[in-house]
């Protein structure tokens, strides 16, 4: 079995989270969720756990920082093509997110963009071509 990714987030508003990560085109796990979280369902292999600050201080002693002043951490999700990243940032700005919180990058084999959740938190949307990454990652 390939090991899974569970992104676990601290949210203020539990539904208001949910209904923008569906405005992308995730969808919602109601096996793993409840009125304290809910799991959004990225990829097979990918899920982001939207958990209410009750919730998410169970896991973590730690305070919960706000994503809208300081970063703790970038998320980035591939996509198949340069329009699909274009496409992407448009979804979440129409949920309500924000455009390219950090500068778009440009490289002719590679292309991101970025946008900001509800909660400040940044995710980063690329496409490689997949010719540039077609050898081996070890060689010089």
């Amino acid at each position: 079995m390939q090991p899974l990714i569970f992104i676990n987030l601290a949210v203020r508003d539990l539904s208001r989270a949910v209904a923008f990560y569906e405005a992308l085109g995730f969808r919602r796990n109601p096996q793993f969720s409840d009125e304290t979280a809910a799991c959004i369902v990225v990829s097979d292999v990918i899920h982001v756990m939207l958990l209410t600050h009750a919730k998410f201080m169970k896991f973590s002693p730690r305070p919960i920082t706000d994503a809208h002043a300081s970063a703790q951490a970038l998320f980035c999700l591939s996509t198949e093509s340069r329009a699909a990243v274009d496409a992407r940032v448009a979804d979440a700005v129409e949920a309500g997110g924000i455009a390219d919180p950090t500068p778009t990058q440009e490289f002719g084999f590679m292309y991101w963009r970025s946008y900001e959740d509800l909660d400040g938190h940044i995710w980063e949307v690329m496409w490689m071509d997949p010719s540039a990454v077609a050898g081996d990652p070890a060689s010089p």
